[in-house]
Parts: structure tokens; C-alpha cells; sequence
């Protein structure tokens, strides 16, 4: 399993990152285990975690359709951390899964702290919204 350095760099939410800072969010996450079939979050629930995905899958639903599939470098729970709604999707552990995560309160220090990452999740939040919008293939 790749360090918790490694696995937060191959995170668009993070490729602005400096090695440095990485380290230090890093430190911030803690380690967290599911097990397949476990259900993580659920849609219309408070969610006060972001999770990335070391090892192992998921799926993420909406009004009980599956809308995407997770694995190792993928993460889910930002949209809540930030307007600190209810969760915009279930997601269940459809492999046993080993993630990082971090609270809001945790999350929100170091995201005024580092513009760059600031403006990755801007990035990464509109590209869901682009994707969420765009006609089925």
C-alpha cells in the first residue's frame, strides 16, 4: 500500500500541492476500514467526512441509481465538508475498503491555509457539476 504522501498526490484535489504540505495534511487524516457492503454515507444524511480511497472499491449512488464506481485514489464527502449539508449521494463499500479521512473541522483550517487546494476543489467540484449535467452517453 502506497504512503499516505503518495496516495494524496495522485488526488486531483491535491496536484497543487507542495510535497511539504502534503506531509502536513497527511498527519491530519486518519486511518479508516470498511467492509464490503458497508454503506459510508448516505444521501440526505449530515456527512462530516472526506474520504480517500487507499485500497478497495465503491459505488456512489443517487436516488438509488449508481452513478460512478471509486477506487484507489478517489475520494468522496468534499461537497458536504464545505457547505456542511446533507450528503448529495450514498456511497457503499462494494470490496473491503482502507481510507484516509479527515473531519470538516480539520478540513477547513488547512484549505484557508493553502489557496492551491482552495482552487483544486473549485476545479474538481465543477467538473462533477459539468459531469452531472451532461446529457447519458
Amino acid at each position: 500500500m502506497a504512503g499516505v504522501e503518495e496516495t494524496l498526490a495522485r488526488v486531483p484535489l491535491f496536484s497543487g500541492v507542495k510535497d511539504k504540505d502534503l506531509k502536513r495534511l497527511g498527519k491530519r487524516l486518519t486511518e479508516r476500514s470498511f467492509n464490503e457492503g458497508e454503506v459510508i454515507t448516505t444521501q440526505g444524511e449530515s456527512g462530516l467526512g472526506f474520504f480517500i480511497i487507499e485500497d478497495g472499491n465503491a459505488s456512489v449512488s443517487r436516488n438509488d441509481e449508481i452513478v460512478r464506481n471509486l477506487g484507489p485514489g478517489d475520494f468522496f464527502g468534499e461537497v458536504a465538508l464545505i457547505d456542511e449539508g446533507p450528503r448529495s449521494a450514498t456511497v457503499v463499500a462494494t470490496t473491503d475498503l482502507h481510507c484516509r479521512g479527515m473531519t470538516a473541522w480539520e478540513f477547513k483550517p488547512f484549505v484557508e491555509q493553502h489557496p492551491d487546494v482552495a482552487w483544486a476543489l473549485l476545479r474538481t467540484l465543477v467538473g462533477r457539476l459539468r459531469e452531472s449535467e451532461s446529457p447519458a452517453a
